[in-house]
């Protein structure tokens, strides 16, 4: 699905950084702001991948962000976030599209999504797109100490 007066672009740090964060801050449900969404921490990952970091505008307003990251072997999608006056027009779809379309061009086999377990409509939303829930995986956390 394309909407001419939607932009999908790659995430720009001088430009998009306090934004960004307004915005996750201002999602509802489904969204954490952590460690590490720090400025630094941010700084890091676009220096990573930074084709992977995508953000949605209409007008010069950011209305959807995305964080794909590959470690050469591993895909892994988080931070997909459509802003609420925006849900249900594709945006959240173009998004996760276009970061798929990227790392299968990098060469990924495999992708793992991260999603929190209380946000039903994101997860009927990936699971409509052809993710699964990966039963035979559990996945532990762990935070390190700055």
């Amino acid at each position: 699905m394309t909407n001419p007066q939607i932009a999908i672009r790659e995430f720009s740090f001088t430009n998009d950084y306090d934004r960004m964060l307004a915005f996750w801050r201002s999602i509802e449900k489904g969204m954490n702001v952590g460690r590490s969404d720090t400025p630094q921490e941010i700084q890091k990952k676009i220096e990573r991948d930074p084709d992977l970091f995508l953000v949605a505008e209409m007008d010069k307003e950011i209305i959807g962000t995305i964080i794909g990251a590959f470690d050469g072997r591993r895909g892994h999608i988080y931070h997909l976030a459509v802003h609420k006056n925006f849900r249900g027009r594709g945006v959240g779809e173009m998004l996760l599209t276009e970061v798929e379309n990227r790392l299968q061009a990098k060469g990924c086999l495999k992708c793992l999504l991260h999603v929190l377990d209380d946000n039903t409509a994101a997860i009927e939303f990936y699971k409509h797109r052809g993710w699964r829930l990966a039963k035979e995986d559990i996945v532990f956390a762990k935070e390190f100490s700055p």
